[in-house]
């Protein structure tokens, strides 16, 4: 019997004493990608920051691989994120950026020159990332997260800043995580790129 890697019943989340999340439920399994949408201020980056274990519901449950998400070490070793942009290193390139991520966790989904040509970096190892284009540096970001084995990757909005032809790329990218038993959740105003990843759409406010 297939075992949700991510279930969240209920999920309500207030602020200011407003519900930016009001009985929210939505779950995925291994090899399952959500997309979930909805307009701005629906509360999309709040629903993955409770996945996250950085936002505590306020009424409702939610369980991440077998438990309550929390924000340590244990938990981000199965789970990776990509939400807003890190604070890149200072002296250390593209390539030495992903080289560390590889290191910290011992081992890797790509190498880092298969994570550069499969972002299409190539040609920006040896440049500091604050050097890039924003797009180059959205299309980095993504891969610190899929550089390295995870069985959870939280998206947030993984199509800014990235043009057509790479969100195509970047579709087959998760299809690839999903293929190898990973779950994904994505915020995401792109249709298109749920569309071409094969997600399950998530909308909130509306029936799951």
């Amino acid at each position: 019997m297939e075992t949700d890697i991510v279930a969240a019943r209920g999920v309500r989340v207030e602020l200011g004493g407003r519900p930016v999340l009001d009985a929210v439920d939505l779950t995925a399994g291994p090899g399952r990608i959500v997309a979930v949408t909805g307009e701005n201020g629906a509360g999309k980056s709040t629903l993955l920051r409770c996945l996250a274990g950085l936002e505590t519901p306020s009424a409702g449950r939610v369980e991440v691989l077998g438990g309550p998400p929390a924000d340590t070490p244990a938990f981000w070793r199965d789970v990776a994120q990509a939400a807003d942009e890190p604070a890149w290193y200072p002296g250390l390139s593209v390539r030495e950026h992903l080289e560390l991520a590889l290191s910290v966790h011992g081992r890797g989904r790509l190498t880092a020159e298969g994570a550069l040509t499969a972002f299409g970096l190539e040609e920006r190892a040896d440049l500091h990332p604050l050097s890039l284009s924003t797009g180059q540096r959205q299309r980095l970001t993504l891969a610190m997260a899929l550089i390295r084995p995870s069985r959870l990757l939280l998206l947030d909005e993984p199509e800014r800043g990235l043009d057509a032809a790479f969100r195509e790329r970047l579709a087959g990218l998760l299809r690839e995580y999903a293929g190898e038993g990973g779950a994904v959740v994505m915020a995401t105003h792109d249709l298109a790129l749920a569309r071409d990843c094969g997600a399950r759409l998530a909308p909130l406010g509306e029936a799951r």
